[in-house]
């Protein structure tokens, strides 16, 4: 009888053949998934890359949107990715292009701010160029800083939204433009607030300025720089009014001393590296578009609501009185010392020669108490304000100031006209139309805002 034929060797062959099929089938597959997510990320990547070329970020108009978390982050992904943007570029080129003959570049720094933003279209309306660069941070309402980013927007001045720390965004910006000047205007302001949050004002008017610096003295040709130091670097200091020649090594704030160390540095960068540097001390600024934090701006506030102020008196009983400075003055400063600033004389961070150096006083020379800067709200008002009289906390606010302009005045002409009782007419005029309100404002001598 025959044998069954082997099929041990056949079946042995089947199941190899198999084990190389699922083998090959499973290296199949890996290889599809590789490839698959090396092509989705490719399709990212290119998706990435054209909408920062078409849609660069453009300023939020809400307000509500921006905090200094989200600011941060939003300043390191501009820098990143955004900054390299074609319609980015184009606006940050048109904007900071001059209309008039050997007109300025001017980049403003704290352009949303008060003086940033009056300064801004008073240099586009004489037909310079202004780029801004304001980090909406909400310090105040941000909503204000919105509104005049709006108003600049009609006047043709961008606004870079950026932080003075975000390094690459500065030195792009610096790219882009030639800037022939640099009016410096950003900063934490405030003298309460120091009490909160001490790192803020260094983290902005310490390491910010110096970030500026630093781009600024590398930069070839280097911009002339203007900068807002402040009367409170005059500290405890008695002598009045206030000169440039009196001691300021006795900050009573925080704020103060970060001032005071601005100047220092300011003082360094120009001896080494040839860059010409103008601070400006202001004094009390006030007018339209102002700062909330401000005393005529929450006293105003505060009596239309029907609540009651604190006065503030000095420890011994005397007036806190303050020299009120109009912002229209304040431009004319601003200006007048960007006419007059002489150019760097640093090429590519090295100094070529001696450079200009200056500090200058610009207030109004005309101290008024607080308690008549609530009379004149009364009655612009139409309001008996609820008056709480208390001594001034020790937190750093001096008790008055009083400001010498002389040196103000022969280097550029430096001469204040506004005084208080108009500036604040025309202040109140702009808050009750800003915010909607139909207070008992008393309408005559309208003409007096014209």
């Amino acid at each position: 009888m025959a044998s069954p034929p082997d099929t041990s060797k056949t079946t042995k062959l089947e199941r190899y053949n198999s084990y190389i099929r699922k083998v090959n089938s499973t290296k199949l597959i890996a290889a599809s998934s590789k490839l698959l997510f090396r092509v989705t990320l490719l399709v990212a990547l290119l998706l990435i890359f054209f909408f920062t070329i078409n849609y660069p970020p453009l300023a939020s108009d809400n307000p509500n949107s921006h905090n200094n978390i989200h600011t941060t982050t939003h300043n390191l992904i501009s820098s990143a990715f955004y900054g390299g943007g074609a319609s980015w570029e184009k606006q940050v080129r048109r904007s900071s292009t001059p209309s008039r003959p050997n007109g300025f570049s001017v980049l403003v720094t704290g352009a949303a701010g008060f003086v940033g933003s009056h300064s801004s279209l008073a240099l586009k309306k004489r037909g310079d160029g202004v780029l801004g660069l304001d980090n909406f941070n909400s310090y105040y309402d941000p909503s204000l800083k919105r509104a005049r980013q709006n108003l600049l927007s009609k006047h043709q001045i961008f606004i870079v939204e950026g932080d003075l720390n975000d390094v690459e965004l500065l030195r792009k910006l610096f790219d882009i433009v030639p800037f022939t000047h640099v009016l410096h205007l950003a900063a934490q302001a405030g003298v309460r607030y120091a009490m909160q949050n001490p790192l803020s004002y260094v983290n902005s008017n310490i390491a910010g300025f110096v970030n500026l610096l630093e781009i600024a003295k590398s930069a070839n040709p280097q911009p002339a720089i203007v900068w807002a130091s402040s009367s409170s670097v005059y500290g405890l200091n008695t002598k009045v009014p206030f000169s440039e020649e009196h001691r300021t090594d006795q900050p009573a704030s925080l704020y103060a001393a970060t001032k005071k160390a601005g100047e220092e540095i300011a003082h360094t960068y120009n001896h080494i590296y040839g860059l010409s540097l103008t601070g400006l001390r202001f004094f009390t600024v006030y007018g339209p578009w102002g700062r909330p934090d401000m005393a005529y701006f929450f006293f105003t506030k505060d009596m239309i609501q029907g609540k009651s102020i604190n006065v503030y008196v000095t420890q011994d009983d005397k007036e806190v009185a303050r020299d009120f400075t109009y912002i229209d003055d304040i431009v004319k400063g601003c200006v007048g010392a960007l006419d007059t600033a002489e150019k760097s004389t640093g090429s590519g961070g090295k100094k070529k020669g001696p450079a200009q150096l200056r500090v200058y006083n610009l207030g109004n020379t005309s101290p008024v108490s607080v308690r008549k800067l609530v009379v004149i709200l009364e009655n612009l008002l139409n309001i008996k304000a609820k008056k709480n009289v208390v001594k001034m906390p020790r937190n750093g606010d001096v008790p008055f100031t009083h400001a010498n302009v002389s040196l103000a005045l022969r280097d550029f002409g430096y001469k204040p006209t506004t005084d208080l009782s108009i500036g604040l007419r025309k202040f109140v005029k702009w808050y009750v139309s800003y915010y909607g309100i139909q207070p008992r404002v008393k309408k005559e001598n309208d003409h007096s805002d014209d």
